[in-house]
């Protein structure tokens, strides 16, 4: 799914965890529609500087903010960072940013708990609450699941899986909240992606790619193309959609 070239002119997009992967993917895809693009990093400066080089080659404005999003502070303050460097609006949130630990049940801390919920659930709430008291109709929160929220194909996820899953949740009671002010909300679904996170050539790949109905890993830009279009669907919000290759049918 795309929108048409152009669609998101004059918009102001910020992307969360957007130096590489989908993030980097959806900042791109953004920009080619026209949108000017702030993404935070946290570790990946360079990559983040090479992102920022990249939408600025296609003739938009950007910008790179480290921002820790298991800090509540950093999480908030990235929406008026975004706001100041690219003209006093935000238009477009992606919450993409997310950490996976996989583990047994057993082997997972307090610690490991506390930072999975920080960044996965307590960050997303935070950064899309300050987005929501910025943006005015037509406004849209678009957040990164995982396919793990409606089939999780084996031990080890379970942290993971419940962190996600509030997203769910999440996006569904924003959508009522939200509606009545033309902001739409709405959370994507991704299946293996061949990213540097989880290569598709990686010790596990085959097995995951064998759980998907097409038998291949995703890519990037195949996520990426999806939020482009909730980013200029008027009409859609509250609704999940899998860009899993199959892996919950």
């Amino acid at each position: 799914m795309t929108t048409s070239q152009g669609s998101l002119n004059g918009k102001v997009a910020l992307v969360t965890g957007g130096s590489r992967g989908i993030g980097a993917a959806t900042a791109l895809r953004l920009a080619r529609e026209g949108a000017d693009v702030a993404l935070t990093y946290v570790n990946g400066k360079e990559a983040a500087a090479d992102v920022v080089r990249a939408v600025e080659a296609l003739g938009r404005r950007s910008v790179a903010l480290r921002a820790d999003s298991a800090d509540a502070e950093e999480a908030a303050g990235a929406v008026a960072l975004t706001a100041e460097a690219l003209g006093g609006r935000l238009d477009v949130l992606v919450n993409n940013v997310g950490v996976g630990l996989l583990g047994p049940l057993e082997s997972l801390s307090l610690a490991d708990v506390d930072r999975v919920l920080a960044v996965n659930v307590r960050g997303v709430f935070l950064t899309s609450q300050a987005a929501a008291s910025r943006m005015g109709p037509g406004g849209r929160i678009i957040t990164i699941g995982t396919c793990m929220t409606q089939r999780v194909p084996g031990p080890g996820g379970t942290l993971y899986a419940m962190s996600k899953s509030a997203l769910t949740g999440l996006t569904k009671a924003l959508a009522r909240e939200l509606g009545g002010r033309g902001i739409t909300a709405n959370v994507v679904h991704p299946g293996p992606i061949d990213t540097d996170m989880n290569p598709a050539d990686g010790p596990y790949a085959a097995g995951q790619a064998a759980m998907t109905a097409l038998g291949r890993f995703g890519n990037a830009e195949e996520v990426a193309s999806t939020v482009v279009h909730l980013a200029g669907a008027d009409y859609v919000t509250g609704a999940e959609f899998s860009v899993d290759g199959g892996h919950a049918a």
